[in-house]
Parts: structure tokens; sequence; C-alpha cells
């Protein structure tokens, strides 16, 4: 019997030179197969810091306890070098982040997983089209997750790519035993859910609908930060590894992150990825121009191959001030992350980073900007005078 989403993994498969792929209704849902199938429960994940707290709870999730890595303060990316040895040696696996498609050091970490016999797990979310190494970002890993609710905008669906294609079918029974049934009324929320954003921001409601939906209580995320709930946190830790004690947590921002995909709902998914170079290339090139200005610390590439980057991590040194600049012209930062998760969670949750100084520098100072308004957005910072951020030598990054 052919799947229904074969044509989609056949696509995704090519992308990748070749991996399989198994469609999933979302990059939370496909990491969390991907952690259970990988790690056994009482493993230490290592991670970025600097990452929506969705992925942490999906860790915590699967029975695993995250330990918090060092990054580079010029990019975000996990910086390996300063991972202590003592560290190294208690880890079951290593969770990529990929941080606005900014990929990180997939070919060192490779080595040195394959050096403790433990797998390489790529969170590719914010990095469809990126490469590193000569290699696809999600071509590294023994576990590879993707979504299309990037780059594509289909606001649905995602990718768990594997190294061993034996692994598949067993992940596709286990996929298929964990999603929940498709129903109408959600099926037809999302169809009309773009016209209703859309209208929303024609009209200039897109503000006072979250003020009415924070004053009712209703709204998931009312700072950068989901709250955290430590008292429920601890009880649902107990029931660790399920999806259902965390479903309250994971579910921000994606009600239906496991939802059995409807005809509709695969029918705009299909439209959406058939055009995904397309969007590819106008991220590249917006990409070029901000990595080109005086607020980027990383500079364009030596061998000018400009990665797709989802956001493009501007460094500026009143971020606050940047973002209320930029909104006025009604450019919405999203995506950021601070503060990071171990001065989130605490030592209660996670290992904190070993080197903390250098992810609470960047997410204080990260300005995520869309490429697609690359030239607006640029305009707005020199406008309001807002003045670049250079992290300093004691950081670290040098690579």
């Amino acid at each position: 019997m052919v799947s229904a989403y074969a044509d989609l993994e056949e696509r995704m498969r090519a992308r990748l030179g070749g991996r399989a792929c198994l469609y999933v209704p979302s990059c939370r849902f496909g990491l969390y197969l991907a952690l259970r199938r990988w790690c056994a429960p009482g493993g230490r994940v290592l991670m970025s810091p600097v990452n929506d707290d969705v992925i942490f709870f999906v860790v915590l999730a699967a029975g695993l306890r995250p330990v918090q890595a060092p990054l580079d303060p010029r990019d975000g990316s996990l910086d390996p070098a300063a991972v202590p040895d003592s560290v190294w040696s208690g880890l079951s696996a290593v969770l990529t982040t990929n941080l606005y498609g900014n990929p990180d050091p997939a070919p060192a970490l490779r080595a040195r997983c394959d050096r403790l016999g433990i797998p390489l797990l790529e969170d590719a979310a914010h990095a469809i089209g990126t490469g590193v190494g000569g290699r696809p970002v999600g071509a590294w890993g023994d576990a590879s997750v993707f979504s299309l609710s990037k780059h594509t905008g289909a606001k649905t669906g995602g990718f768990l790519s594997v190294a061993d294609p034996r692994l598949r079918d067993g992940l596709a029974a286990e996929r298929d035993a964990l999603l929940h049934r498709a129903r109408i009324t959600r099926e037809l929320a999302y169809l009309a859910r773009p016209y209703a954003e859309s209208a929303a921001r024609g009209l200039r409601l897109a503000r006072p609908a979250h003020a009415a939906l924070r004053a009712l209580g209703l709204h998931e995320r009312p700072g950068i930060r989901m709250p955290l709930r430590a008292e429920e946190l601890r009880r649902a830790l107990d029931a660790a590894p399920a999806l259902e004690p965390f479903h309250s947590w994971i579910r921000v921002d994606m009600h239906t992150y496991r939802l059995r995909p409807g005809a509709a709902r695969l029918a705009r998914t299909r439209r959406r990825f058939a055009a995904l170079d397309t969007a590819l290339d106008t991220h590249r090139a917006g990409t070029a121009r901000l990595l080109a200005s005086e607020y980027s610390a990383r500079g364009l590439p030596e061998d000018g191959d400009v990665p797709p980057l989802f956001r493009v991590p501007l460094l500026v040194e009143d971020r606050d001030a940047a973002v209320a600049a930029l909104a006025a012209r009604r450019i919405t930062v999203g995506y950021l992350y601070d503060p990071p998760l171990d001065a989130y969670a605490g030592e209660a949750f996670t290992d904190p980073s070993p080197a903390p100084a250098p992810a609470a520098w960047f997410a204080r100072h990260a300005l995520p900007v869309d490429p697609r308004r690359a030239d607006e957005a640029l305009a707005v910072l020199r406008a309001s005078g807002a003045r670049p951020a250079t992290p300093s030598p004691a950081l670290g990054g040098a690579r």
C-alpha cells in the first residue's frame, strides 16, 4: 500500500542525497521519535541553551536530561572545543540546533560522537536549505528532523530522516501509534488561518488581538519564554518518557503537532514544498545583504556560498530598542531565545553550561531579522541609531 506521504518523502530523500525520510506532522514530534529511538531513558543530551523552550520540553518528555553546551557568541552555534572532557564522557547523544539556519559544526561533532560511540541528532528546523562540510545540514546525523513551517510557510509538517534505512519502517509504526486522528474542524481552521492572519495584518488588528488574549489569560507565551510551571513539571518528569504529561508545554504555538494530516493539509503542504527552492533563493539574497552589514559579526562567507538563513542574527547593543523601532514599521522580530535555557529552567531540570557567558551575551544581543525584509530592516536600524554589538575576545568564539 502506497503511503499518503510517499511523494513528499521522496522529494526530501532526493534533497538529502538518498537518506530515508519519514513524513511527520511537526519537527518537534519527529524529534521525540528520534530521541526515544536512539536514547535510553535517563540519558544525557548535549544541546544549545539558545533554543526554543518547546525543544527543551521534548527532551524532557523523552525521559532525558538536557546538558547545556557552550556557544560561539558570534552566531549562537555550538562550540565543541569549549565542552570539557568530563561532560563529553557522560553524554548519551548530541543534539544540534543550527540556529536560524546557521550550521553547527557537524563534521567536528560527527567525529566526536563516533569516538564516543553516541548518536548525533540534528535539529534542522531552520536549516532545510543549508549545507556544511560539503553535505546538507541533516545528512550528518544518525537522525535529523526538518520543519515545513519555516521556509515554506506551510504551518504544518516536517520530516524525520535516518542514516540507516532499515530503521524507517519501525519508526513509521511508532509515528502512527502516537498520532491523533484528523478532525474536520482542525482542517477547516488550518485552511482559514492564513486568510484570518492576512485580514488582521491588513486591518492592523494583530496587536489588539494579542492584547485581548493576554487579558483573558489565553496567551500561551506572554513573554519570550513560556511559563516553566516548575511544580507541574516535576510531576510530569515522574511519568517520562511519555508525551501526554508534557502536552501542555510541547503544544505551545502548534496544537496540531501530533495530528494526522488530512487531505486539505497535505495538499497545501505539497504546494508549499514545491515552491521551496524559490523561497530559498529569496532568503539567500536577503541573507547576503544582512551578513554584509555592520550589524553582522560573521560577515559574508569567504567562499561566497551564502546560506539561505531562515533568520539572520544581527547583533545590536540595545536589542529591545531595535525591536521597538522595527515594530513601529510593522517589521516583526520573532524567534528570540532569551534567557538561555539553563537560566530559564535552573539546575533542577538541566545541567548548566560549563561556559554560560557567550550564550547569555548572544541571547541578549541577537536580533533575528527576516532576510526577505533585509533592506527595510537595515534602513530602520540605521535611522534609529542602533549600534552594532561586538563580542569581546574574552567570550571566545574564534574557530
